[in-house]
């Protein structure tokens, strides 16, 4: 019987695929492209927003720092306090940032995609008025308050923003629609740099309203997205609600006849057997997902120790030592916004003609090359005048080349390694990879600059050289594959047939699978919620 529904979901998979192939091909509905625009606004804008956005103001924030310092003390603190002071307010933001990995699993399973990324927005307001006020109040801990809570809304977003997209887009425009997230992060940081001139916020009056600028996105957010749908996968296999689903459908295809897309979302979860939603625990147990975690583990690994935190993190006191004028460097530093994000949507844009494999080892490579010679440059600077302005292509270059490919496609990876059920699970495993890197490289690479002086981004190159080996022998191309597509390109690593594969998904206790396909589909087609068979 398992051998004969296999071809049978196949079949239907196919047949809908060949009905509505030339219909979703390209396929940018107002309602696709209005929901990726404002879920990346309030979301991934706002990581890259407050990578950046702590840079221009450092001086007058560690004055800030001093000030209160000596108010409260009487005297003034002393530099190594300071410092870490200041690395313990960068790198706090990944500290929150892990926090809301870890808690995004029973949001998105209980609320859904897109009603998790609405309540997210309370965190960023609340983190915007302790930010903004702290300079007012006196109270640098409010400003490392702010800090943490607006690292649990990246968090929670940077899982349920490209879980909601990698469900609501055709597999045509997957890759593109999972762009957005990165294009949006490189808009944030550009934008954070643009805001933090002198001439706009970057004055030590003006500060705190860089941080107060976070409430609007937030508010954005969370007046337009209510009215769009939720993720139809989520209603459909989750909610098993079929008539809202295909109303989602419909709204974010832009067509009536969408029952080829509920008929694939069937089809594909008759093969899997399985749509219950599983732990981190189960998920880490199951064989036939291991080279999917472990690659998930390596791309977001990579994509944070690769280096490129540090130059958002530390830009000003880079270019500084590359020999800027300091009254130069906010000017030079907007340059860096402005090629991630002509690289992102570089990227975006020949994601699906090039592919995730080619883009991601070949940003990897790149960034190893210019990272070697921004050590050359660095090092032989002061005997040679005009070596900071290679030391400033290099930086450029180390930038584009992230954001060509590991900027954003492990977001992109991530929701298409893993199939409906498991999908929570694997974002709350990369998020917390994700967070726990960030805050290594923010804490850590002031130490790690003074102890190995402009030998430092060699381990950086370091990094991003075992990255790219590592794909290039195990990542499969994904481009245009359905999921279980994907999850049969890994079943030979995996060491499992398709058949066991298919088994290992299987979580029914004592029925057959005829009974459980058939309370399946009665339940979706009547609407009803039950969680016996979520």
């Amino acid at each position: 019987m398992a051998g004969a529904a296999e071809p049978e979901a196949h079949t239907l998979v196919q047949r809908g695929a060949e009905r509505g192939g030339r219909t979703r091909r390209g396929n940018w509905s107002g309602s696709l492209i209005l929901a990726s625009l404002t879920g990346a606004f309030g979301s991934s804008f706002l990581y890259g927003y407050n990578l950046s956005v702590v840079n221009a103001p450092a001086v007058y924030i560690k004055k800030f720092y001093n000030e209160t310092w000596e108010r409260r003390y009487g005297f003034s603190v002393d530099e190594g306090t300071l410092t870490l002071l200041w690395s313990i307010t960068v790198s706090i933001f990944a500290i929150g940032g892990l926090v809301g990995a870890i808690i995004v699993t029973p949001i998105v399973k209980f609320f859904g995609r897109k009603c998790t990324l609405v309540l997210n927005n309370v965190f960023a307001v609340a983190a915007a008025l302790l930010m903004s006020l702290s300079l007012l109040a006196g109270s640098f801990e409010m400003l490392i308050l702010g800090r943490i809570i607006m690292g649990v809304d990246a968090g929670i977003s940077l899982s349920a923003l490209p879980m909601y997209l990698s469900e609501i887009s055709p597999k045509e425009i997957r890759g593109s629609l999972g762009q957005v997230t990165a294009i949006f992060i490189c808009i944030g940081v550009f934008t954070g740099q643009v805001l933090g001139l002198p001439e706009i916020f970057g004055q030590e009056s003006r500060w705190p309203f860089l941080f107060g600028a976070i409430i609007v996105p937030s508010l954005i957010q969370a007046v337009i997205l209510p009215f769009l749908p939720e993720s139809p996968r989520f209603l459909l296999l989750e909610k098993h609600n079929r008539s809202k689903a295909e109303k989602a459908f419909q709204r974010f295809l832009g067509k009536d006849d969408v029952s080829h897309e509920i008929e694939e979302v069937l089809a594909e979860s008759r093969v899997q057997r399985n749509t219950k939603l599983v732990s981190v625990v189960e998920l880490l147990r199951t064989r036939a997902v291991r080279w999917q975690i472990m690659t998930v583990i390596v791309t977001m690994g990579c994509y944070q120790l690769c280096g490129l935190n540090a130059i958002w993190y530390y830009t000003n006191n880079i270019f500084s030592e590359s020999g800027i004028d300091r009254e130069t460097i906010p000017y030079v530093t907007l340059s860096t916004g402005a090629v991630e994000t002509l690289a992102a949507v570089f990227s975006g844009l020949v994601i699906e003609r090039l592919g995730r494999r080619p883009l991601l080892i070949g940003g990897f490579g790149l960034m190893i090359v210019f990272f070697a010679v921004l050590t050359v440059s660095l090092t032989l600077q002061s005997t040679v005048h005009w070596l900071p302005y290679l030391s400033i292509f290099c930086i450029l270059a180390i930038i584009a080349s992230f954001c060509i490919g590991p900027g954003g496609i492990p977001f992109v990876l991530t929701g298409e390694f893993f199939q409906q059920s498991q999908r929570p699970a694997a974002f709350m495993i990369a998020g917390t990879v994700n967070w726990l890197s960030n805050f290594a490289v923010g804490l850590l690479f002031p130490f790690i600059q003074a102890g190995l002086q402009t030998y430092c981004f060699l381990v950086f190159a370091g990094i991003c050289f075992a990255g790219a080996s590592y794909l290039f022998f195990v990542l499969p191309e994904t481009k245009n594959k359905t999921f279980h597509e994907i999850s049969q390109a890994f079943a030979k690593r995996n060491k499992v047939t398709i058949e066991m594969q298919e088994m290992n998904h299987y979580t029914g206790e004592g029925k057959s699978r005829e009974e459980q396909e058939s309370n399946f589909t009665s339940s979706v087609d009547n609407g009803e919620t039950k969680k016996g068979i979520v």
